[in-house]
């Protein structure tokens, strides 16, 4: 779930319904409650840990994190050398994101349509605005956080994309993520330069925020979601299905930078060094290079990754049938 939710398209919470837990994670974090901080308080720390499942949970964090660092560094490297493919991936997720989502919908009726009209207007709407530019004040960030983390809670939904579409993928879940690591492995070392670093301090900063307000909408969308789920699932998930489809054009993979100019038509940069974009200009390929067949090819693999999941819970299924 960990990876999943580092990858746009890729929802972790359809990890945990192909793989049997989804229903167990969400009951669980339910479980997290005026009753669990009570006992918290009141010193019961084993009633505390048996009431939110705490061995279940444990694991499936523990796992979560050691997948999500391993995760960023592979893709702070692909960013960085394969641009082009590693959005290309992305792309044909979100395509096997849609048809997951959509294959066991059912009947289609004038209701569900309008929902799905809605959100696709949504996605039209977010894909034609000039991008978020990256943001890290705090209180945004934690913002970010609650947001972010919907992917775990709502199968289809990837937390990553709408980081995308906020401006604030790179800088949460590469970036300040890294920082983090490089932290540790600098201790280890017996080496304490990083603190002054006001870089590197200030995205330990941005992923304490982060952090923060992801643990908020953990438990407060699994609240949520308990409840809209149970009397408006269909129309929730015809909204979601509109809106990825109508924010394909994020992911476009082919792509150029537009950055931001002074008046000597010199880039600008950011306080860490960083040029600014300020929005990209989309194209078809006009001729098959090889650059255009990988891209293409990378496409399918995305797709691919997503149906494998489908394909698994049906071979589970099968199996123990």
């Amino acid at each position: 779930m960990g990876a999943a939710n580092k990858v746009p398209g890729v929802s972790g919470g359809v990890v945990a319904f192909v793989a049997g837990f989804y229903e167990e994670f969400i009951y669980s974090l339910q479980r997290i409650n005026k009753k669990a901080f009570k006992l918290l308080l009141g010193g019961r720390f084993k009633s505390f840990y048996r009431y939110i499942n705490g061995s279940f949970l444990g694991l499936l964090i523990l796992g979560m994190i050691i997948s999500y660092f391993s995760v960023s560094k592979i893709l702070d490297y692909l960013i960085i050398h394969y641009e082009l493919y590693v959005w290309s991936a992305f792309f044909g997720m979100i395509i096997g994101s849609i048809y997951y989502i959509s294959k066991d919908f059912g009947a289609w009726n004038r209701k569900y349509i309008a929902y799905l009209c809605c959100g696709i207007a949504a996605g039209v709407a977010i894909s034609f605005l000039e991008p978020a530019r990256e943001n890290d004040n705090l209180f945004f960030v934690f913002f970010c956080g609650i947001i972010g983390v919907s992917g775990m809670t709502l199968p289809g939904l990837s937390g990553s994309f709408i980081l995308i579409l906020l401006g604030n993928y790179v800088l949460l879940l590469v970036d300040s993520v890294n920082a983090l690591f490089d932290t540790f492995a600098m201790m280890v070392q017996g080496n304490f330069s990083f603190v002054n670093d006001v870089g590197h301090m200030r995205l330990l900063k941005v992923l304490t925020a982060f952090s923060l307000g992801s643990l908020v909408g953990l438990i407060s969308l699994s609240h949520i979601l308990g409840y809209v789920l149970k009397r408006y699932k269909k129309a929730t998930y015809a909204v979601i299905i509109g809106f990825i489809a109508g924010s394909l054009g994020v992911v476009w993979p082919w792509k150029t930078k537009v950055f931001s100019l002074d008046t000597s038509n010199n880039i600008l940069v950011d306080a860490n060094g960083k040029n600014i974009i300020v929005g990209y200009n989309r194209y078809f390929p006009s001729e098959f290079s090889l650059d255009t067949i990988l891209a293409l090819c990378c496409i399918f693999v995305g797709i691919l990754i997503v149906l494998s999941l489908d394909w698994y819970y049906k071979m589970k299924h099968k199996n123990n049938g």
